[in-house]
């Protein structure tokens, strides 16, 4: 509701000046307010129009909870970029469940820790162990997927990369710890989140508080002496512990929102429906504009002030582009089949769920998430043939029947195909957008 001046005592001359000036002052709060509540840019309604596959779902915004930001990027004679971004139906207070993306700033704060700690011989490469830390807690000492069968924070985050693997965020969560988690991240400027539980394991909320021992030592095995079983050749034992990080719980911060969040009309509990809103109260939150924000920073750390940025060094750069924009074929450790996991497995933006091989020249830098019906892509879009570059994020939301946790949801039939039509679309009109310089794209010309 916006404020209505009302006058008492003033002789009329004073009186239009006055309501003249609060009522301009008024206006231009109430346009804020509802701008701050839900952004939508002409131009980008314009360039979303042109696509009739994408009406369905846009002319029934709130239905499917479409948030959409797109950043035009352009260059200057130096290569250095400018950006100008539009919005669709964007509310940084709307809640939806952020699924996989937040594994995204584990990554990057995982790394930021490792280099901060600046620890002779610890790098993301150096083995890490994970003790256990309450009951129903699984401890870590290996990790057959990698090339030395040894858990890392560098191979959690090619996982993470690659194939979006939930228990690989989950040890970083616990290397990163929950607090530090999230008020690094508000440091930074990214306040609109909540990061507050592992992912795929229904721990409790005192659970999810806790994080274990975690250390990082380097471990040679030695042969037995014969005679020995022959399923037991190798003995391992500890030469050293670089560093360790003490068991941690956080009680001082419960990042509970101020009101509850409840959505749907029923879920799923077992094999019985429990009809009741579904409580989103104590998940993790992660706006939208935060993801974007965050996407900028990752890409352009140079273009961004300097206290949006992670403290990584060159190398990490280079490691996260890489992995962030690998196929998963492309990758000896951890290998994956390419028939369970296909060239666009979380490329949601232009080829949604296809199964077809994506084309050399486009890459996608990005992080997407799917849970209880949202999908959500945040990514940085390139083409190195046609010079073209830009940033979008979006969620929807396809759940018809507002039942949560029944496995119904229409992720093939709405889904994936906006998602892959919004990307398409933008990714045309970029191809007709002119551009004072055509931009260099070299630093992300990769090698996989």
């Amino acid at each position: 509701m916006c404020y209505k001046p009302s006058f008492v005592n003033l002789n009329s001359h004073l009186q239009v000046r006055l309501f003249r000036t609060i009522a301009i002052a008024s206006f231009l709060l109430c346009s804020l307010f509802t701008a701050s509540a839900q952004l939508t840019d002409k131009k980008l309604d314009k360039i979303l129009s042109k696509s009739k596959e994408l009406k369905p779902v846009l002319s029934q915004k709130e239905k499917y909870e479409v948030q959409i930001i797109y950043t035009q990027i352009d260059r200057d004679s130096q290569n250095r970029p400018t950006f100008t971004t539009y919005h669709f139906n964007v509310d940084s207070k709307r809640y939806f469940y952020p699924a996989s993306t937040i594994k995204l700033p584990a990554v990057l704060l995982s790394l930021e820790k490792i280099s901060k700690l600046n620890i002779d011989g610890l790098t993301k490469e150096t083995p890490m162990y994970i003790e256990k830390a309450f009951e129903g807690h699984e401890p870590v000492s290996a990790d057959a997927t990698s090339e030395n069968s040894m858990a890392s924070v560098g191979h959690y985050a090619k996982k993470i990369l690659l194939v979006s693997d939930n228990d690989a965020f989950n040890r970083l969560y616990e290397f990163i710890g929950q607090e530090p988690f999230n008020e690094t991240l508000k440091s930074k400027s990214y306040r609109n989140l909540r990061i507050v539980h592992r992912l795929s394991i229904p721990y409790s909320r005192e659970e999810n508080s806790i994080t274990p021992e975690v250390w990082f030592g380097n471990r040679k095995p030695i042969p037995k002496v014969p005679p020995y079983a022959e399923t037991d050749r190798m003995e391992v034992a500890e030469i050293s512990r670089i560093y360790t990080q003490e068991a941690q719980k956080n009680t001082s911060r419960t990042y509970s929102p101020n009101t509850s969040i409840r959505k749907g009309k029923g879920y799923q509990k077992g094999d019985e429906i429990i009809n009741e809103q579904f409580d989103f109260t104590n998940k993790n939150f992660y706006a939208l504009t935060e993801q974007h924000e965050l996407m900028k920073a990752l890409m352009f750390p140079d273009a961004v002030l300097p206290a949006k940025r992670f403290d990584l060094t060159e190398a990490d750069y280079d490691f996260v582009y890489k992995y962030m924009s690998m196929l998963p074929k492309e990758t000896t450790f951890p290998n994956y089949d390419n028939g369970e996991y296909w060239d666009s497995y979380v490329k949601f933006f232009m080829f949604g769920d296809s199964k077809k091989t994506m084309p050399d020249h486009i890459r996608i830098f990005n992080k997407v998430g799917d849970a209880y019906g949202y999908l959500i892509d945040n990514a940085y879009i390139v083409d190195f043939e046609n010079n073209v570059e830009f940033i979008l994020s979006a969620v929807i939301h396809v759940n018809n029947n507002q039942i949560y946790n029944d496995g119904v949801y229409e992720y093939d039939k709405t889904g994936f195909p906006f998602m892959a039509e919004l990307g398409k679309t933008i990714y045309e009109y970029e191809l007709t957008r002119k551009r004072k310089n055509p931009p260099n794209l070299d630093r992300f010309k990769l090698e996989y």
